[in-house]
């Protein structure tokens, strides 16, 4: 291979990058065992094929054997654009073998997609999609090696059982500074099942740079349908519109904006919170009413799931730095990183805003609805306390009225009665005083009978004595006479 390129003079490739950027499909010669030859090659770009890849090249053999790139490369001046393909698990050794065909190619390609089992023993191959840091290590050192910045380095990958897993190493490649990637749509198992079409869809709508869909295209027709399925292979854009979003955030954003116009027509100072009160009282919201919170704690969980979401792709975009050499080489690399920070720092703050308008959203409601209860129960008690003064006054003045009457028929009355209690006060002391004269007769008469009694007991006493006396004496002389008897 060295030989036969000796004996001509380099020529100045073109430049693979402008192909996705003309925004026609491209239509590329995928790298086949044995056929992707030389001859082949010069045949296929007859038919209006834009690139063409060689049959993949061990790189470890490339570098070592002379023989080997005599072998399997060999090129001319028509040859282009051109993409060499190697099988390399060393970052220094595709380096080596970059810097080998770089004058003579337009650019390698990183195969990541073989399901040989040969060489996936030798880790090569579809065992690298598990390996990404390797992946980045590699395509970091070509880049730092080569010194061409037209030159392209481009991966070739097959899709894992987990897309978030292919889709997360395509991304760590862009940022490295990979020029673009090939899709093989089935997964490392799978070998004539149907291609996942979605898939490449998928990793399409994740990245910035051009993604080359590949598999079961075997006609210009079948390519422009993958390119209608999968948006793959024509009309790259050099960055995404800052608001295209894709359909949930989108969704956040809309609920995001119904919430403050909601918040915004709950706070209308003419609106008071009775008449909100009625609203929410009529028919449509009782029945709301029932699936009212599970709705809201369903709400709270989606947003802060997107929060949490939001916030691993502000930190994993706000880790990645991009060297100034790759930025010189693949400025879409870094313009992609900076719209996706963008990006995830917008979902960041729509997440964030709309999970925290919606707690304000129901305190706001549960406070109008504290304040109407407030409001009906203060209009409830001043009606009361109205009617009470009322009556109050009513009473006061039929008091007033009473009195006054009273008064008028009291001063006639007044005198009238005044005498009538002197002339009984009178009668009464009179009666008194002729009570009296009889308590005095008859405690005087009551005396002298005492007087008398006393006199009659004295006399009656004496008599006693007088009788006591005689009584001695006859039993004195009873005695003496029983004495003269016994003598």
């Amino acid at each position: 291979m060295i030989g036969d390129i000796a004996e001509t003079k380099p020529c100045q490739p073109k430049v693979p990058m402008d192909l996705f950027h003309s925004g026609q499909v491209v239509k590329i010669c995928a790298p086949m065992v044995r056929y992707s030859k030389l001859a082949f090659r010069t045949l296929v770009r007859k038919y209006k094929c834009d690139l063409c890849y060689t049959p993949m090249i061990v790189a470890a053999d490339f570098v070592r054997s002379a023989k080997a790139r005599d072998s399997e490369f060999t090129t001319n001046k028509g040859d282009h654009p051109l993409i060499v393909q190697f099988a390399a698990k060393e970052a220094q050794v595709l380096c080596d073998a970059a810097r080998i065909i770089a004058p003579f190619a337009d650019g390698i390609d990183l195969n990541c997609g073989c399901p040989q089992r040969w060489a996936m023993a030798e880790g090569y191959g579809a065992c690298l999609i598990n390996k990404p840091e390797l992946i980045q290590d590699m395509v970091r050192h070509v880049r730092n090696q080569i010194d061409n910045p037209r030159f392209s380095v481009s991966v070739k990958i097959r899709i894992h059982e987990d897309l978030k897993r292919t889709v997360d190493l395509c991304q760590k490649a862009e940022a490295t500074g990979v020029s673009w990637i090939t899709v093989h749509g089935r997964s490392v198992e799978e070998r004539h099942q149907p291609v996942h079409y979605d898939a490449i869809k998928i990793i399409k709508q994740s990245l910035s740079i051009p993604v080359v869909a590949n598999g079961d295209i075997k006609t210009l027709k079948d390519a422009e349908n993958v390119h209608d399925l999968t948006g793959a292979d024509g009309k790259i854009k050099h960055t995404l519109p800052a608001g295209k979003m894709t359909f949930q955030w989108t969704a956040v954003a809309a609920f995001l904006y119904g919430e403050i116009g909601v918040i915004l027509v709950l706070c209308l100072p003419f609106i008071s919170p009775l008449r909100w009160q009625k609203i929410f009282t009529i028919p449509l919201w009782s029945k709301l009413a029932v699936f009212w919170n599970k709705m809201f704690l369903t709400t709270i969980i989606l947003l802060i799931v997107l929060f949490l979401d939001a916030v691993r792709e502000v930190r994993k975009y706000s880790a990645v730095h991009v060297s100034e050499k790759t930025v010189n080489i693949n400025t879409n690399a870094f313009d992609h990183i900076q719209m996706k920070l963008f990006r995830s720092q917008r979902n960041l703050y729509l997440s964030g805003f709309s999970l925290f308008l919606w707690l304000v959203l129901r305190r706001t409601v549960t406070l109008l609805t504290q304040l109407a209860k407030q409001m009906a129960s203060h209009a409830a008690l001043e009606t009361q306390v109205i009617n009470t003064t009322e009556a109050a006054k009513k009473y006061m003045a039929e008091n007033e009225k009473l009195q006054e009457a009273l008064s008028q028929q009291g001063s006639g009355k007044k005198k009238e009665s005044a005498e009538v209690t002197d002339e009984k006060l009178k009668k009464e002391v009179e009666d008194l005083k002729a009570e009296l004269q009889k308590t005095s007769t008859a405690l005087h008469k009551a005396n002298n009978d005492v007087t008398a009694v006393k006199k009659q007991s004295e006399g009656l006493k004496r008599e006693y004595d007088r009788l006591m006396k005689e009584y001695e004496q006859l039993q004195e002389s009873l005695n003496e006479a029983e004495d003269k008897k016994d003598l």
